[in-house]
């Protein structure tokens, strides 16, 4: 009998948190990163562990790995993993309990996996290490793992090295090494958050299915609250280091007792709740591509001689939409579906053939935008730390479009980024800082002022709140609608969150491959001539529980 089985037998819980409490030391002082933390997960069970970016999630995950670092100082309590207190391990026996008794899947599989070594050796090496299997059978057993989580050829994977397979096919590596070292718990730090909505979701059927076969206990870390609605039988909300509410999922997500909860929950996108109120008028056009191709790895240079011959990839594919003045046009796809090309298309940074049309003039390629086009185009891009000058203080960098342009007078700039401060709900007095001394939601609202700084007629937003935790998710969204409307400028919305752009979008774009497979209003999304890629989407999309439901996680739960 293992001692999981064994803990199930007894009624003890796998892990037990008590009381436990950590902070970071800093040359200003401690900083408090968890505060008396309380939690159990029993045997078989999932715990979802859900919070903002901050909330202390992750530091708790790396007390339990013992992956602390040096500056971490643990103030109070136990980490009781089966009855023993891991903070009582020595390093050795910490080493021999990570993989054999607990194991962490981490957030980015590309930082988990070693670029040197092919995934079968670093597989076999886990087994070999942990199992005390033979390296023969141990790749075996790897192998058979692979094969397990669905990767249709595992031999060949097994022979590949990270950079040769998708994010996807890294992360089932990843689980794979996990389930097959056949631990106690197994702790998932926001295992879908770098994958498109598709992938996530076979990902999130993966675990569901290992989770049935092996009835491993797991503490399943997210910010996404439909996703850990999905996974999970038991929830725990920690915010600024400590736990605010702890219970069954059903109870925790429909009927939240600490506000804090209730805010979350009220932040998940919601189609029946509309943002945009005002509708576009249908003869008003602004902007229309026609039969637009882009194609990637023409390119050549001076030394193309010495490279070896570039495969010729189609971004884009005969791609052809209108887009109405003051309209918000949802543009949504997984990885590698084109969104972004169009977007890099629009916005003059990538060459194509075909014809773009804006007003009255007609662009047959980057080469022919003008600056009259740059001006009336905005975009504003993923993550804003990659395009905010981080030597540049704020009020610099939302003055330079107004300089650039000859918006407005010298004298009036300041004024103006005043304003433009004010448009975002931000205080005036941050024109003085850089942008490393703002959050990632305040620096998102920097980038999307400083779009509008150019009094654009078109702003493309590229998958500008993916990073985001739900509830600065919703007010960035809130914010660019309620500046859109005030405007009259246009919007090419692009994300993966179909609930989101429901939400705000006037219409649907949807990509796959580089093509352009559905258009729709937004309130046909779910009508039968939809396209069937389009339903597969909406489809992956994970939801919270509603009161009426009844999930099977909870029903296969011990």
């Amino acid at each position: 009998m293992t001692n999981s089985r064994a803990a199930a037998a007894n009624g003890q819980p796998v892990l037990d948190v008590r009381d436990y409490s950590l902070a970071y030391g800093t040359p200003a002082g401690p900083v408090e990163a968890l505060r008396n933390v309380s939690l159990s997960i029993r045997p078989g069970r999932t715990l979802g562990l859900v919070g903002e970016s901050g909330s202390g999630k992750t530091s708790l995950a790396w007390a339990i790995m013992r992956y602390l670092p040096a500056n971490a100082v643990e103030t109070s309590g136990e980490l009781v993993l089966l009855g023993e207190d891991l903070r009582t391990k020595s390093l050795e026996e910490i080493q021999d309990l990570r993989g054999r008794r607990v194991c962490m899947v981490f957030q980015d599989p590309g930082a988990s996996l070693n670029p040197v070594l092919r995934l079968g050796d670093q597989i076999a090496e886990a087994l070999v290490r942990h199992r005390a299997l033979s390296q023969k059978d141990a790749r075996d057993e790897g192998e058979a793992w692979l094969a397990r989580t669905g990767i249709s050829r595992p031999s060949e994977m097994m022979n590949r090295y990270p950079h040769e397979a998708s994010g996807g096919e890294k992360q089932r590596v990843v689980i794979a090494t996990a389930f097959a070292c056949n631990p106690e718990m197994i702790i998932f730090d926001e295992p879908t958050t770098a994958l498109d909505i598709i992938t996530a979701r076979q990902i999130l059927d993966l675990f569901d299915d290992l989770h049935d076969e092996t009835g491993v206990t797991a503490l399943y870390i997210s910010h996404d609250l439909g996703l850990v609605s999905r996974v999970a039988q038991d929830v725990a909300v920690i915010n600024q280091g400590a736990i605010v509410e702890f219970g069954p999922r059903e109870h925790v997500f429909t009927r939240p007792s600490h506000s804090y909860t209730r805010d979350l929950v009220e932040a998940v996108p919601n189609p029946d709740h509309r943002i945009v109120t005002s509708e576009p008028d249908a003869e008003d056009a602004l902007l229309s591509l026609d039969e637009v191709n882009v194609m990637y790895g023409r390119g050549k240079n001076i030394l193309s001689f010495l490279q070896p011959k570039r495969e010729v990839v189609q971004g884009a594919r005969n791609v052809s939409f209108g887009l109405r003045a003051g309209e918000i046009l949802g543009i949504v796809g997984e990885s590698g579906s084109g969104k972004s090309t169009i977007a890099k298309t629009l916005a003059g940074l990538q060459d194509f053939e075909g014809s773009v049309a804006f007003g009255p003039r007609s662009y047959s390629g980057r080469h022919k935008i003008d600056r009259a086009y740059r001006r009336a185009v905005q975009i504003v891009f993923q993550h804003p730390d990659a395009s905010l000058n981080p030597r540049q203080t704020i009020g610099k960098i939302l003055s330079r479009p107004l300089k650039l342009y000859d918006l407005v007078p010298r004298s009036e700039r300041s004024r103006r980024v005043r304003d433009l401060l004010r448009s975002v709900f931000l205080p005036e007095d941050y024109a003085e800082r850089f942008p490393h001394e703002l959050s990632g939601g305040e620096k998102q609202r920097v980038a999307i002022a400083r779009a509008f700084a150019a009094e654009p007629r078109l702003v493309i937003c590229d998958e500008i709140t993916s990073s985001l935790d739900v509830s600065v998710q919703a007010s960035v969204a809130r914010l660019l609608v309620d500046l859109q409307q005030k405007t009259g400028t246009a919007c090419l919305f692009i994300t993966h969150d179909l609930n989101l752009v429901r939400q705000l979008a006037h219409r649907i774009a949807v990509m796959r491959n580089g093509d352009l497979v559905d258009l729709f209003e937004s309130s046909q999304a779910r009508a039968p001539e939809r396209h069937p890629y389009t339903t597969q989407l909406l489809d992956a999309v994970p939801v919270p529980v509603e009161a009426s439901q009844v999930s099977s996680a909870a029903e296969r739960a011990p």
